[in-house]
C-alpha cells in the first residue's frame, strides 16, 4: 500500500509529476484563451451567459453580479464562454426559432444578433490572446535569463552529409572555416538561426550563403530527417544538414535584454514559433512529417510531467509553445473551430446576409466529424500508434 501512495503522490509520481503539471499547462492555456473570447465580448456589449473551464458536470462555480456563471467542469480537455443567445458550448447559428425565444432585452446582447464585425472580433480574440500569452511568457523568460547564442560558424562537417555533398567546409589548419549568411535569402546572425530554418524542412532544396575567406559563395543542400531526443527526452525527428559548431568558432555568450528589447525579442520569437508551427501543419497534411510528431492529451500529459522535473521555467514554457499550437488550431477554418465561425462570417459579409440554416448545419456536422476524427487520431498516437 505505501509503495502504490508513493507512487501516486510524490513528485516523481503519476499525481504530483505528471497530473498536477498537465493540468496547470492545459488549465493556464485554455483560461487565456477563453478570456480572449470572453473580455471582448463584453467589451462589444455581448451578454455572457457561462465562462467554463472543461466540460461535463459542474463540479463547482459561482455567479457574478452580470449574471455570468463562472465554473469548473469535470472534463479538463478545454473550455468555453456561453454567449446569450448560444444554444450550446460551441456557439453555433441558433434557429430563427431559438432567436425569436428570447427577450427583446436577450436579443440586444445576443451574440448572434451583433453586427459582423463585434462577432469576428470576438471570436478572433481567443486565439489572438493565445499569442499574447506566448509573448508575455518570452518577454519574462529573456528579461530574467537573457537568451544564449552563438556564432553561426562551421566547426565540423560530417561525411557523406547534405552539407559535405554541397561543398560547405569546416575550420582546416588555421583556417577559419565557413560562415553562414544566409539561409534561403534569410539573413542569419546565430547558429540557432540556422537551425531554425532548417529543422522543419527535410527534403527541401535549401540555398545557403556562405562566407569563405572573406568572400560569399552560395551552396544547395538538402536536410534529411534525423531522430534525436529534444530537452524533455522525447524522440523527435529534425532535419539537418550535417554541420555542427563548437566553442572556439561560435565563441558563446549570453544576451541580456532591457524590458523593451525582451518583449521585441518576444515578439520575434513567438513569429517564428507560429511560422514553424504553420509550417509543420502544411507538411503534416501532405503527409511530409512523420505522423508521430503530433499528439494529443496523453503526450502533453507526458510532456508537462517532464518539463516539471527540469524546473518551474520549462513548465512555462511549454505553456507558451502548446498556447501558440492551440492558438493555431482554433484558426483552421473548420466549424466548430474559431476559424470556421471567421469562414461564415467573411461569407456572410461578401453575400450580405447569413448562411443559410441548413448550409450551416451541414457544414457544423461536418466539421465536428473531421475534429473528432483528429482527436480520436491523436489519441490512438498517444496510446497504440508511436
Amino acid at each position: 500500500m505505501n509503495e502504490i501512495l508513493h507512487a501516486l503522490f510524490s513528485t516523481q509520481g503519476f499525481v504530483l509529476g505528471t497530473l498536477v503539471p498537465f493540468l496547470f499547462v492545459l488549465t493556464v492555456v485554455v483560461f487565456v484563451h477563453e478570456m480572449g473570447h470572453y473580455l471582448i465580448g463584453r467589451w462589444c456589449g455581448i451578454g455572457v451567459k457561462a465562462f467554463a473551464i472543461g466540460f461535463g458536470p459542474e463540479l463547482f462555480g459561482f455567479n457574478d453580479r452580470h449574471g455570468t456563471r463562472w465554473k469548473l467542469c469535470a472534463i479538463p480537455l478545454g473550455g468555453y464562454v456561453k454567449f446569450v443567445g448560444d444554444m450550446n458550448a460551441t456557439s453555433s447559428q441558433p434557429s430563427t426559432e431559438d432567436l425569436e425565444s428570447l427577450s427583446e432585452a436577450e436579443r440586444e446582447v445576443a451574440f448572434h444578433t451583433q453586427p459582423i464585425w463585434k462577432r469576428a472580433a470576438t471570436v478572433v480574440a481567443g486565439p489572438l490572446f493565445n499569442f499574447l500569452l506566448t509573448i508575455a511568457v518570452f518577454a519574462v523568460l529573456f528579461s530574467l535569463y537573457g537568451r544564449p547564442v552563438m556564432e553561426p560558424m562551421v566547426a565540423e562537417v560530417s561525411a557523406g552529409s547534405p552539407a559535405a555533398r554541397a561543398g560547405i567546409q569546416r575550420k582546416q589548419h588555421r583556417e577559419h572555416g565557413d560562415r553562414f549568411v544566409r539561409v534561403d535569402g534569410n539573413k542569419v546572425e546565430t547558429f540557432a538561426d540556422v537551425q531554425r530554418l532548417v529543422s522543419g524542412r527535410a527534403g527541401d532544396a535549401i540555398t545557403f550563403t556562405m562566407l569563405r575567406d572573406g568572400k560569399e559563395i552560395t551552396v544547395t543542400a538538402t536536410p534529411e530527417p534525423m531522430e534525436q531526443q529534444d530537452a524533455l527526452g522525447n524522440k523527435v525527428k529534425v532535419a539537418i544538414i550535417g554541420v555542427a559548431n563548437n566553442a572556439e568558432l561560435g565563441q558563446p555568450r549570453l544576451v541580456s535584454y532591457t524590458p523593451a528589447g525582451a518583449l521585441a525579442a518576444a515578439v520575434e520569437e513567438t513569429g517564428h514559433v507560429i511560422e514553424r508551427t504553420g509550417q509543420f501543419l502544411q507538411r503534416f497534411v501532405v503527409g511530409r512529417e512523420d505522423k508521430c510528431q503530433l499528439g494529443g492529451p496523453i503526450k502533453i500529459a507526458k510532456m508537462s510531467g517532464q518539463a516539471a522535473k527540469l524546473g518551474f521555467e520549462w513548465l512555462v514554457q511549454l505553456v507558451a509553445f502548446l498556447s501558440v499550437g492551440i492558438g493555431i488550431l482554433n484558426l483552421l477554418p473548420i466549424p466548430p473551430l474559431d476559424g470556421g465561425h471567421l469562414l461564415f462570417y467573411g461569407v456572410e459579409a461578401v453575400i450580405r446576409r447569413p448562411v443559410s440554416e441548413r448550409m450551416m448545419e451541414m457544414a457544423y456536422r461536418t466539421g465536428l466529424l473531421l475534429v473528432l476524427g483528429f482527436m480520436g487520431f491523436v489519441f490512438w498516437n498517444d496510446l497504440f500508434g508511436c
